[in-house]
């Protein structure tokens, strides 16, 4: 039985943002991605839906991105586990605004 939040997540795009501390920045977000790890924020879940997500190099795409100018956006792919279900995220997240699309997509159980 697939979770209720994942199902929601999975079917559909999504609004998301990139969630960030201390500060909301373009800066901010280009280290997070620098590091490999970022936090999407679906935000229309009860409350928000903030997950921790490991990105997948290969599959992400930076190039359409201009940090220097807060242009551009960056297609992110990565993987976490939400509610003991192993997913991969995807989102567009628009430097400009920090905001974007996305959707999560349930991943085969490994055994």
């Amino acid at each position: 039985m697939m979770n209720e939040l994942v199902e929601r997540l999975s079917q559909g795009n999504h609004p998301v943002e990139a969630s960030l501390r201390p500060e909301k920045t373009v800066a901010a977000f280009k280290e997070s991605l620098e590091r490999g790890y970022v936090h999407i924020k679906f935000t229309n879940t009860r409350g928000g839906t903030e997950l921790g997500v490991k990105l997948d190099r290969d599959a992400s795409k930076l190039e359409e991105a201009d940090f220097d100018n807060q242009t551009g956006k960056v297609h992110i792919v990565g993987h976490l586990t939400l509610n003991y279900v192993n997913v991969r995220c995807i989102a567009d997240i628009e430097l400009k605004t920090l905001e974007g699309r996305g959707f999560l997509e349930p991943l085969k159980e490994s055994v």
